[in-house]
């Protein structure tokens, strides 16, 4: 089911400005904190009123600011998990999961989300992943047009999380695969969804499939969001070769255009010897003689801060697995190298 929202909000900051349309897939809208994401979804359940714009679900206009349509949020048939669970605090797990669907069928969502031997609790008894759990069952139990998700998995560890995943994709799969995300994780979103929307400060910056955006994002809003670490103003020197000013040196890259910033990977660094040269000089303009200031490690690697000769902080990943791994101590000298290829140029 087509859903359609070109939507405009005075906010206290800023301007929400939402256009998009998604058909028969999981879209999810990827911005930091604040940018507008759950006031776009608020919009679209009928619990804020946009200042102007259009809403449509399949062939039922929600909202139209100048036909003055505006359908209550009870009418719209559209599931919304809260941020908050937004339970209701005088009824058990049972009782809120009923209200959504037939009395005979509670059993089963109780079941799937793993509620069993919960249904007499109230929520002020539930800790915030059996609340959570209580939430996205007594939506899924409706049998909404549209399924939408705020932030759906910040309280769950990783096996329950893993699990209601799934349990979601399949409930948007039984919706003919309609289902819209918020988040601010990368991974979630990479994992669960089909087009990506960027929003920051209210304004949505682009619209890419997932392996796009992550492969190409357009802007330094989106580059950070899907994992760039490093950034730099660059001044254009030739065709494929800058002068990186924050990271004080000369980078040759795979873009013959303008740019006015390029960014790194922390995980595209490579190693290596500070006597290697490139012979035509390539390599040489690409690298860097630094010295790690903390090592971090978490499950996958060690997390290595530095700062540029120009004294920008900066970010290498090393997979725990990698060979470099030992090579690298605090304070004492290393030689990291940029492959032309792993740089991307944006413009401003």
């Amino acid at each position: 089911m087509k859903l359609y929202v070109d939507i405009e909000k005075q906010l206290d900051d800023f301007k929400l400005m939402a256009r998009f349309e998604t058909d028969g897939e999981v879209f999810a809208i990827l911005g930091a904190s604040g940018c507008g994401k759950t006031m776009t979804l608020r919009c679209i359940a009928g619990i804020e009123r946009p200042d102007r714009g259009v809403i449509k679900l399949g062939d039922r206009v929600l909202f139209d600011s100048d036909a003055g349509i505006d359908v209550p949020a009870r009418k719209r048939r559209i599931g919304y998990l809260f941020q908050d669970y937004a339970l209701f605090p005088h009824m058990t797990v049972l009782e809120n999961i009923a209200c959504g669907c037939p009395w005979e069928d509670v059993t089963k969502y109780v079941e799937k989300f793993y509620l069993t031997g919960k249904e007499a609790l109230y929520p002020h008894q539930l800790s915030g992943g059996e609340k959570q759990r209580t939430a996205i069952a007594r939506m899924l139990a409706a049998s909404p047009d549209l399924i939408m998700f705020d932030e759906p998995f910040s309280a769950l560890d990783s096996h329950l999380k893993s699990n209601l995943e799934g349990e979601i994709l399949a409930a948007s799969d039984a919706l003919g695969g309609q289902a819209l995300f918020v988040s601010h994780d990368r991974d979630e979103v990479y994992r669960l969804t089909d087009r990506i929307a960027v929003m920051d400060k209210g304004y949505i910056t682009e619209i890419k499939s997932k392996g796009e955006l992550f492969t190409c994002p357009s802007s330094m809003a989106a580059a950070m969001l899907v994992g760039y670490e490093n950034f730099t103003a660059v001044e254009k020197l030739a065709d494929g070769l800058f002068y990186a000013e924050d990271w004080g040196m000369r980078i040759r890259c795979d873009f013959e255009g303008n740019a006015a910033i390029a960014c790194l990977r922390a995980e595209d660094f490579k190693l290596a010897d500070a006597e290697r040269d490139g012979g035509d000089g390539s390599l040489e303009e690409n690298m860097m003689i630094v010295r790690p200031e903390r090592i971090l490690e978490d499950t996958k690697g060690k997390i290595i801060r530095f700062r540029s000769p120009a004294g920008c902080a900066m970010t290498l990943r090393i997979g725990r697995e990698s060979r470099d791994s030992g090579r690298i101590k605090e304070g004492e000298q290393i030689t990291v190298r940029m492959p032309r290829n792993r740089i991307l140029m944006l413009e401003r």
